[in-house]
């Protein structure tokens, strides 16, 4: 149980050092749900996405991924308290789908089950394409931050932590809502009872250490997936193949047994809107180094006028 909120409790120190800073600071600028002209530059079209985009000046250095990092956190968990009225019918939507779904979980994990326990072959594959839902997925961030270093890509640095503050952030509330709902896993069986997808709440998780809702697999998966999908949507296949690799890793924890489908869905969303989330934070942050007033540089110099010198002053924007 300390292991699973060592995530949230390391977000939430970060969040508060971020939100304690002076009012004009980079945290209280970052504050999308007050900053509207910022928020619209970093949706739809306008976001940049050009390999030039990504230079000296939107770098992020320690202090810019940790700060970016707390507001990430910060509007992840104030952010449905502040839905605009053109958004509800996305949640909506979602409430109902995955309202739809929790009635199919059962009939899905007894198909589903019965499927793997007549193709033993797939065992194997099932349990290797899971592991990219977190031990691999680790791994593979590494190798693309490395990458982006040895071969001075300074785009796919920057997406690289991206990805990994995403995956921080939906790590944390993923955690929170396992705690929270303490729900059965399908794997999970009391004595002489079948399994049910049930929600008992925080006793649960505190005596079994271990809860359904939402795939911690498929948050994960879904939040890195979705940054790379988005900072590299002007390569057609790119997007494709980063969800495609997501989605069966969701698949796959079905056919590992260890969640009910509307567990996977909600990671899903969850991971997906988390990587949105951290997407637009950073193009607000770029937006905001990108406009910053000029400043100047004044320097003085002689030079030769014919037979004597003349003094100069030289003006010059950085």
């Amino acid at each position: 149980m300390k292991n699973m909120m060592i995530i949230p409790l390391f977000l939430f120190l970060f969040t508060y050092v971020a939100q304690s800073q002076k009012v004009d600071s980079l945290a209280k600028k970052l504050d999308s749900l007050k900053t509207n002209a910022i928020t619209d530059s970093a949706k739809g079209k306008e976001i940049n996405v050009s390999s030039t985009a990504y230079n000296e000046r939107t770098k992020m250095n320690g202090k810019v991924f940790f700060t970016l990092l707390g507001t990430d956190f910060t509007q992840e968990i104030t952010g449905p308290f502040h839905t605009p009225t053109r958004s509800w019918h996305k949640v909506l939507g979602f409430a109902v789908i995955e309202g739809g779904l929790f009635l199919l979980d059962k009939p899905v994990q007894r198909n589903v089950t019965d499927f793997m326990a007549r193709n033993n072959n797939l065992r194997s594959v099932s349990g290797y394409v899971t592991n990219f839902g977190l031990t691999y997925e680790i791994y593979t961030l590494a190798a693309f931050g490395v990458g982006g270093w040895v071969f001075n890509r300074p785009k796919m640095r920057t997406t690289t932590l991206l990805a990994t503050q995403s995956y921080l952030v939906a790590g944390a509330v993923q955690e929170l809502t396992k705690f929270l709902t303490g729900r059965q896993r399908p794997a999970y069986t009391p004595e002489n009872a079948s399994p049910k997808p049930s929600f008992h709440g925080p006793a649960f998780t505190l005596k079994h250490g271990s809860s359904s809702f939402p795939s911690g697999h498929t948050t994960a998966i879904f939040a890195a997936a979705t940054v790379y999908a988005q900072e590299y949507k002007n390569i057609k296949w790119v997007p494709y193949l980063a969800y495609s690799a997501a989605t069966l890793v969701g698949i796959s924890r079905m056919t590992e047994n260890k969640h009910w489908i509307s567990d996977v869905f909600a990671g899903a969303a969850l991971g997906y809107v988390t990587g949105l989330q951290v997407v637009r934070n950073y193009h607000r942050y770029a937006y905001l180094q990108n406009h910053k007033p000029k400043k100047g540089n004044v320097s003085f110099n002689l030079h030769l006028n014919y037979d004597h010198l003349e003094p100069g002053v030289r003006y010059a924007f950085n």
